[in-house]
C-alpha cells in the first residue's frame, strides 16, 4: 500500500494518532523466551531512535506481534523508525474502538483524503480477538459504504491491483485504520547477536558487509586501517564518513571507529622485493590478525570483510584460503562472498553509503604491479619468516585509536 503522490499533507490533516509497528516475520517463529528478548531489545532500540530526534510521544504499547507508537508525529516517526533492524513495515493509523460503525466513519474519512477520481480500492482487514462480525464483514461494509459516500468520484472496487488500500486492524476493543505502509529494515533487533569485528576500508563493499551483519542483529565494531604514506588523508575521510552514515542505523550503540596505523607494515612488505607480488596477501593477513587481537579486546565473536569471489585480485578462492589461514581464533565472515557488484551498489545506494564511498579519495600506491592470483602456502609462510609478524602485529595494535563520529 502506497500513498497517493500529494498525500503527506493530507496525512497531516488527518489528524493521525498513532503508528502501527509491524515485527520482522522471524520474530514470530522464536521461542517465548526468545521471542520476549527480541521484543524488549527492539522497543529499546525504537526508544533510542525516538529519543535521538525528539519525537515525542505518549506511550508505546506492545500486543503480540505489533507495537502501537501513540503520538501525533506519526509520518516522521515512521519515516525514522524505518531504519530500525527488526521492524517490518509500519503504517500511520487512526485509532477508533473496535465497534463496526466506528470502523466504518474511520475508513470512509480516510477513503476521502486518499481516493481520487476514478481511483479503484481495496479494503483489508487483520483481526485480533472475538468480535460480532468477521474480517470479510468490516472489508465488504467499509466498501460498501466508501462507494455510497463519493458517487461523484467514479470509484470502484479492484481487489488485485487496486489504486489505494484501506488497511483496518482490529485489536480486541481497538481499530486502527490506515492507508500507507512504510517498507521496514526487517531483519534482527540489533543487539540481540554478539558483536563483531568488521573490517572498513570506505569503499563500496565493505560498508555494505557492515550493514548486512548489523541487519542480523550484529553491533559491529567498525575497524579502519590508516595505510599513510600509500594513502592520505582523503582515504581516511572517506572511511570516517561512511562510518557516520552506517552509524545511523544504530542509534543507540557508540557512534565510533577503531583506527590503527597499517602503512609501517606495508612499508615492510614493499621492502622485501622478492615478494612483492605477495603484497596483497601479506597486507590482508596483517589486517586479520590485528582485528583477532581487537576481538579480544571488545570481546567480539567473529570477524567480517566486504570481500566477494573475485571482486579483486586477492579474493580469488585460492587467495581466499590462503588468507583465512592466518587467524585460529576467530572465524571469518563475508556476507558478500556470492554477490556481483552491481548488487552490492544497489544496495549501497538503498541504505545511503554509495555516495559517501565513491567521493574522490587516494587509492593504495603500495599495490602490485603483478599481484599473485593463487597463492600457495608455503611461499607465503616462507615470506612471513623473513618478517618479524609478532611484532608488527604489536606495533599496530599499540597504535589503536577511537575516533568518536
Amino acid at each position: 500500500m502506497q500513498p497517493a503522490p500529494n498525500d503527506c499533507e493530507q496525512f497531516r490533516s488527518a489528524d493521525f494518532d498513532s503508528v502501527i509497528v509491524r515485527y520482522g516475520g522471524e520474530l514470530g517463529i522464536k521461542g517465548a523466551w526468545t521471542r520476549r528478548f527480541y521484543e524488549r531489545r527492539l522497543l529499546k532500540n525504537i526508544k533510542s531512535v525516538l529519543k535521538r530526534y525528539e519525537i515525542l510521544y505518549n506511550r508505546i504499547i506492545r500486543k503480540h506481534g505489533r507495537l502501537f507508537l501513540k503520538t501525533s508525529l506519526t509520518t516522521e516517526s515512521s519515516k525514522k523508525l524505518a531504519r530500525v533492524f527488526g521492524v517490518s513495515s509500519l503504517s500511520p493509523a487512526l485509532e477508533t474502538t473496535s465497534k463496526l460503525d466506528e470502523i466504518v466513519d474511520k475508513s470512509v474519512f480516510l477513503a476521502g483524503l486518499i481516493l481520487r477520481e476514478e481511483n479503484t480500492f481495496a479494503v483489508k482487514c487483520r483481526r485480533v480477538g472475538h468480535h460480532p462480525y468477521t474480517s470479510t464483514d468490516v472489508c465488504r461494509e467499509v466498501g460498501r459504504r466508501v462507494l455510497d459516500a463519493f458517487p461523484e468520484r467514479c470509484l470502484t472496487v479492484n481487489l488485485k491491483r487496486p489504486d489505494e488500500t484501506l488497511g483496518v486492524e482490529v485489536r480486541n476493543d481497538q481499530a486502527f485504520v490506515y492507508s500507507m505502509v512504510v517498507e521496514g529494515a526487517g531483519g534482527l533487533p540489533l543487539g540481540t547477536q554478539p558483536r563483531v569485528v568488521s573490517l572498513l576500508s570506505g569503499g563500496i563493499d565493505s560498508p555494505v558487509a557492515c550493514w548486512l551483519v548489523m541487519k542480523r542483529g550484529c553491533p559491529i565494531v567498525p575497524l579502519y586501517f590508516d595505510n599513510a604514506p600509500f594513502t592520505d588523508e582523503s582515504t581516511t575521510e572517506r572511511a570516517m564518513n561512511v562510518a557516520k552514515v552506517l552509524s545511523e542505523w544504530a542509534i543507540g550503540f557508540p557512534r565510533r571507529v577503531y583506527v590503527t596505523l597499517n602503512g609501517p607494515n606495508l612499508a615492510e612488505f614493499k621492502g622485501k622485493r622478492r615478494f612483492e607480488r605477495l603484497t596483497c596477501i601479506l597486507c590482508k593477513r596483517m589486517m586479520y590478525r590485528i582485528a583477532e587481537k581487537i576481538a579480544d579486546m571488545v570481546r567480539a565473536e567473529g570477524i567480517v570483510t566486504g570481500e566477494a569471489i573475485g571482486e579483486q585480485v586477492s579474493q580469488t578462492l585460492q587467495n581466499l584460503r590462503v588468507l583465512n589461514s592466518a587467524v585460529t581464533k576467530y572465524p571469518i565472515h563475508r556476507p558478500l562472498l556470492g554477490f556481483d557488484k552491481t548488487e552490492t551498489e544497489q544496495i549501497a545506494r538503498r541504505i545511503g553509503t554509495y555516495e559517501a564511498s565513491i567521493q574522490k579519495a587516494k587509492g593504495c600506491t603500495a599495490f602490485p604491479r603483478k599481484p599473485v592470483t593463487r597463492a600457495k602456502p608455503h611461499e607465503v609462510t616462507e615470506a612471513e619468516k623473513a618478517l618479524d609478524i609478532e611484532d608488527m602485529v604489536e606495533r599496530s595494535v599499540k597504535s589503536l585509536k577511537i575516533v568518536n563520529l
